[in-house]
């Protein structure tokens, strides 16, 4: 066996591993802090803060009396509250009956508190990972600024056999004597670029230092790689952004739209793909997959996709963007999310698509690793994404999820009392059970899909 062949290997297993962790503990405090701080404000005392589970590596006392903790598995954390006989918030009979005297202490019970302390202490675990989505979101969008108007060159990408005589600093006025609508007039851009006619060339009419000059530059969306899509077919051939596809199976390309249409056509059919990278020409087997999409109106579309997200090849300059419009920006981007989730469950529920699109936690960690090597930017975008994932996941009225305890607050809210003990410690069972087979059949996926 060829150990050295191994190491890099093993050194990927690990970044992807480390990657995993990091997102997952992120997420997972900020969703237990949820729990603690509002059951703190409602008078709930919280014995335990845990990151992770088993065997304690490193723990401290608060002067609240809560102990903070992080052990040895470092997949999940829980809060325990007064009263509660593990991290589910099963209640723990013994300590219940002792304070049934001590109605001060009974009140600092999950348990022993009032309906709206209980529920406003489950429900904000979701929360706040609701809150910690839309503030990545939108800081991402405040870093990215808006483009200016007009529409100006900030960054030029690198295309090998291009004319290329636009530069940093034009202002674009029309493109082949059309003039360009504002760059933030989403339908209007597409309408405008739809109008121009495919070339490898076009004409720009551009202002340039006070002066009106008409140079000629590349197609505005060239083939070319701008991110790969984890656990895609692309990054398992490892190509990489900046990569400029120029040719599919011997026919030269120029547009993104080409490479496009050749990857749709191709039926599954491997591809050999001519790609350009810093200056050299290399040549890669490609297998399109067959890819369940979201459509914006509803419901999924099945393409022949291989993970290659394009983009122009020109970066427009920017200016700060508002507070206000970034994190409404945020909030968007959340509810989106959100609505894809449902939708793709619903739809592998009544059989419109694979239900190999769930994945588990190999599927994750795989993303979590990819999208790290991509950036701190895309992994910040990542944990945001999964935060969102989790804390709707988390909604779902399944016993022992928080959705599960907000259920049956419901019902002490409507009837006047809760279920009885006998009554929740069966549906917790079930609930975990269901849970654990949900972890089971993801697995399934992440090695058999």
């Amino acid at each position: 066996m060829d150990i050295a062949a191994l190491i890099p290997q093993f050194g990927g297993l690990i970044y992807m591993i480390v990657a995993f962790v990091l997102a997952l503990s992120v997420i997972v405090a900020v969703h237990e802090y949820g729990h603690y701080i509002v059951g703190r404000w409602s008078g709930i005392h919280a014995e335990v803060f845990s990151l992770g589970f088993g065997p304690v590596l490193w723990s401290r006392d608060d002067k609240h009396g809560t102990r903070w903790q992080i052990a040895l598995l470092p997949f999940g954390g829980y809060v325990k509250f007064l009263g509660d006989a593990n991290a589910a918030s099963g209640k723990d009979e013994g300590t219940m009956a002792d304070l049934e005297q001590d109605p001060a202490a009974l009140r600092r019970t999950m348990h022993g508190a009032p309906l709206w302390a209980r529920a406003a202490t489950v429900a904000a675990g979701p929360v706040f990972n609701f809150a910690l989505s839309i503030l990545v979101f939108a800081s991402i969008f405040m870093a990215r600024g808006v483009a200016t108007d007009p529409l100006t060159i900030g960054e030029l990408k690198t295309l090998p056999n291009t004319v290329q005589e636009l530069q940093i600093g034009d202002e674009i006025q029309a493109i082949n004597g059309k003039t360009l609508p504002k760059f933030d007039d989403a339908d209007g851009w597409t309408d405008y670029v739809d109008s121009l006619e495919a070339q490898k060339q076009l004409e720009f009419t551009v202002n340039r230092d006070g002066q009106t000059q008409t140079v000629t530059g590349p197609w505005l969306f060239p083939p070319l790689v701008q991110q790969v899509a984890p656990r895609s077919a692309a990054m398992d051939i490892e190509l990489a952004s900046g990569d400029v596809i120029t040719a599919v199976d011997g026919q030269d390309i120029f547009a993104f739209e080409q490479l496009k249409e050749a990857v749709e056509g191709s039926d599954g059919r491997v591809l050999l793909l001519s790609v350009w990278r810093d200056g050299e020409m290399l040549e890669f087997a490609l297998a399109p997959r067959r890819t369940d999409e979201p459509q914006p109106e509803g419901g999924f579309v099945t393409h022949w996709r291989v993970g290659i997200v394009g983009g122009m090849m020109l970066v427009p300059a920017t200016e700060a963007g508002g507070v206000g419009m970034a994190l409404t920006d945020g909030v968007v981007q959340t509810g989106k999310i959100i609505q894809g989730s449902l939708s793709g469950l619903w739809h592998m529920v009544t059989g419109a698509i694979s239900t190999c699109n769930i994945s588990g936690p190999i599927g994750i960690a795989e993303t979590s690793g990819a999208m790290a090597s991509q950036g701190a930017q895309s992994f910040i975008w990542f944990i945001a994404v999964l935060s969102t994932a989790i804390g709707m996941l988390n909604l779902f009225p399944i016993p022992a999820l928080d959705g599960g305890h907000l259920v049956f607050y419901a019902y002490e809210a409507v009837t006047g009392k809760p279920p009885s003990d006998t009554v929740l410690r069966f549906l917790m069972a079930i609930g975990i059970t269901m849970i654990l087979s949900l972890m089971v059949f993801s697995l399934g996926n992440d090695l058999f899909c």
